[in-house]
């Protein structure tokens, strides 16, 4: 069995920053699927292993995501330096 590389949640909140979309939970799970693949695991400075949904939640709980409507952005000042 192939061990999944983990990527790192900075990775996902790049992506969301480039795209300048607004994100659903839905529509980020879809693009994190599509762009790291399925079985991919997340990590962050204080968790790891988890999946994009797990991950999603992770952030949000965070603060991480800005809420505008029935979706979320981020932004650049939310991504910690370290």
């Amino acid at each position: 069995m192939r061990k999944t590389e983990s990527v790192h949640g900075h990775e996902v909140m790049e992506m969301m920053i480039t795209s300048g979309k607004t994100w659903t939970r839905e529509s980020l799970v879809v693009a994190i699927h599509q762009k790291f693949g399925t079985d991919a695991r997340f990590h962050t400075c204080s968790a790891d292993g988890m999946t994009a949904a797990e991950l999603i939640d992770f952030l949000d709980a965070r603060g991480k995501f800005d809420h505008c409507g029935d979706g979320f952005t981020t932004a650049g000042s939310h991504v910690c330096s370290h």
